[in-house]
């Protein structure tokens, strides 16, 4: 592989994660107090989507997108438009003893945010089948480039949540919503 086919992968992977990273960002917000292992578990969690989703794309082909794409972006606007309104709805209805509230790192919110981030993944790898792409190597570095920039995105989260105060789990909601909303216009348009 050339450094030229290395860097392109890179970029692609750093453009897959994005929505990682904007998710985590605004997942983060909504935590009081952020855990090692709520960050490994998402960071976990959303490599391993990015890193499977190619994978599938690549074996599946055709057949797989052809169904996924008349919804998959209203499935993924859904999903972060109700996680991102929860996030909003509990900024304002706090109970002081509440020690997390929409926290992301956790059982099925957890499948279904790493699912609704890799969709675009899906895709890549199934373009990659077309260029014969190695695909091992290809998913090894999307699903790497995905845990880094996840972790990242949870730091940056808590950043934020400690200077807007209240504040934050409100951006961090908007954030969910206008990736939703992004999505959904880029299907649309597209």
């Amino acid at each position: 592989m050339s450094i030229g086919e290395l860097l392109s992968l890179i970029f692609i992977a750093l453009s897959l994660s994005a929505d990682c990273f904007a998710v985590a960002l605004g997942g983060s917000v909504a935590l009081r107090k952020i855990r090692y292992s709520q960050v490994l578990r998402t960071a976990l969690a959303f490599g391993g989507a990015q890193t499977l989703m190619p994978v599938i794309g690549w074996l599946i082909g055709s057949t797989l997108i052809r169904f996924i794409s008349n919804y998959d972006h209203w499935l993924a606007f859904g999903l972060l438009a109700f996680i991102g309104g929860r996030m909003i709805w509990e900024a304002f209805h706090e109970k002081e003893e509440r020690e997390d509230c929409t926290d992301i790192s956790r059982g099925w919110l957890l499948v279904t945010l790493a699912f609704a981030t890799s969709i675009d993944s899906l895709a890549v790898g199934l373009s990659f089948a077309l260029i014969e792409v190695n695909i091992a190597y290809a998913s090894l570095i999307i699903g790497g480039v995905a845990f880094l920039i996840t972790g990242a995105g949870f730091y940056a989260g808590r950043k934020a949540s400690s200077l807007l105060g209240q504040r934050a789990r409100i951006f961090g909601g908007v954030i969910l919503i206008g990736i939703g909303i992004r999505i959904v216009v880029t299907h649309l348009l597209g």
